[in-house]
């Protein structure tokens, strides 16, 4: 099957929302980032992705890491297993002694009563982002911004750097298990790190290379409106020094609008033969992408990715254009695309039993979803594809209702359970609710159902599925535990 077949996995989106409050940092007083071993850093929200990513870097750097979460999680095991001094807010009510720096996630309130205690003792209090930035200005910054793709390129382009052993540092908001965690620490002069949009956390970083994947509305929870997204968005190009590489998507207008702010070189990638990278000879082989990159119109290389989804030819452009911007050569970079398996949680298979695929994906926005269950049906051409999705935020799920309904179109069916509770207001959780999405759904022609419960989610696929069939837990919060669920069902009932 070419590429001329694939199905065009993206959708438009639009609404605005009121700005959130944001953390109130304080002066670092001082402190250099570029040595900080025996510093004793505590970390608020230490089971994020990114967190806990900063976390083992702080450790691995020579400091004394301790830090709390609101619950525990694989993510806090790993750091706790490793030696850090991690535990439950409710079991720590006050900031320990001897603190030199508080680094806060961006989902902790501002009357944290650690923060507070961090004010009382003149402790600098740092925002993930800002501790981040600081880091990364001791090394060659290489940032990945964008509404999707994040996670998978900033990986790969660590992945990419690694193997053509240039020794990386990174952080990604994302487990990578061919990276050895989230996280890492090299020799190498470059610093790899995904860039966040969400309360203008990009803002904070020094990238000295820069890509922005794509630019849609979401975080609708803090900015305003698409425009403020793009405004956003345009500042963070304005980082990028005149001696660095700012790469956009050049088949996205709101990149390109964005693009007039830099200050660096630009180069564009995409589909489009317009771009200064694009992809020829597009074939879908065995569930996956052949492609040659080509690059001011000569061709660089030939790959054939791992990674399903035609999305993922535009992350494999992002990822060897930064490669090439540090140092990489052709066949560096041929190697790193190739043998590039993904990160956790990125159509992730989580098992196979009796015919029966179960998959697990990070996706929450309507983009995300759509290209997540086209990209499932190139791979597997499933009888019958499943899609359990968990809405994140009861914000997002109200301000692009619209949106998520019209993105299940590559699944027969679609199981919605409650809304993942995370930043929202009460007036928010009043405002919409699970049976809405799934209401909407089913007027686009969806078989659709709501399901509050979990368990009950796992008994009613382990009745009604059936081999070759596929089923895609999807979702920011914690649906993986249905797809580990019912992959344990499913192997019990076929031994018993």
């Amino acid at each position: 099957m070419s590429s001329s077949t694939a199905t065009d996995c993206f959708v438009p989106m639009m609404t605005p929302a009121p700005l959130a409050p944001t953390l109130t940092p304080s002066p670092t007083h001082n402190l250099d980032f570029r040595n900080v071993t025996r510093w004793r850093v505590h970390l608020l929200g230490i089971g994020g992705s990114g967190m806990s990513g900063l976390a083992a870097m702080f450790a691995r750097r020579g400091a004394e890491v301790s830090g709390v979460d609101a619950q525990r999680s694989a993510a806090t095991r790993r750091l706790s297993d490793a030696g850090l001094r991690v535990g439950l807010e409710t079991e720590q009510p006050d900031l320990p002694a001897g603190v030199d720096l508080v680094v806060a996630s961006a989902a902790v309130p501002d009357q944290h009563a650690h923060l507070l205690a961090a004010r009382r003792r003149d402790v600098p209090i740092l925002k993930y982002a800002q501790a981040l930035g600081l880091l990364m200005q001791t090394r060659v910054g290489v940032a990945v911004a964008g509404t999707h793709g994040k996670s998978t390129t900033t990986a790969w382009t660590a992945y990419v750097l690694r193997s053509a052993g240039l020794d990386p540092n990174f952080i990604v908001g994302a487990d990578v298990p061919q990276l050895g965690g989230g996280s890492g620490v090299g020799d190498g002069q470059h610093f790899v790190a995904e860039a966040c949009e969400y309360d203008q956390s990009f803002l904070n970083l020094h990238p000295t290379h820069a890509a922005i994947l794509n630019i849609e509305e979401d975080h609708l929870d803090y900015y305003a409106n698409i425009d403020a997204i793009r405004d956003a968005f345009a500042r963070f190009t304005a980082l990028v020094p005149p001696d660095g590489v700012l790469l956009i998507n050049g088949d996205d207008p709101n990149c390109r609008l964005v693009a007039a702010a830099a200050h660096a070189r630009v180069e564009s990638f995409g589909f489009g033969p317009s771009n200064l990278w694009y992809p020829r000879d597009v074939e879908l082989v065995n569930g996956s992408y052949r492609f040659t990159i080509v690059h001011q119109d000569h061709a660089l290389l030939d790959a054939h990715v791992a990674l399903p989804g035609k999305h993922n030819v535009l992350n494999a452009l992002a990822t060897a254009a930064l490669a090439r911007a540090c140092g990489a050569d052709a066949g560096q970079i041929r190697a790193g695309l190739q043998g590039f398996h993904g990160a956790q949680r990125r159509m992730t298979l989580v098992g196979e039993v009796a015919g029966v695929r179960v998959v697990d994906d990070y996706g929450h926005h309507p983009t995300e979803i759509s290209a997540t269950l086209c990209a499932l049906r190139e791979r597997y051409q499933p009888r019958r594809l499943w899609c359990v999705f968990q809405p994140h935020q009861h914000s997002r799920t109200r301000f692009l209702l619209r949106e998520f309904a019209g993105s299940f179109t590559h699944a027969d069916r679609v199981i919605v359970p409650d809304i993942y509770f995370v930043r929202d207001t009460q007036r928010d959780r009043e405002l919409v609710c699970a049976q809405d999405l799934v209401d909407r759904v089913r007027t686009t022609g969806r078989d659709a159902d709501y399901i509050p419960d979990f368990d009950r989610i796992v008994e009613h696929l382990a009745r009604h599925v059936a081999a070759q069939d596929v089923v895609v837990t999807m979702g920011a919060g914690n649906i993986w535990n249905v797809a580990d669920a019912l992959v344990a069902r499913l192997r019990a009932d076929r031994t018993a």
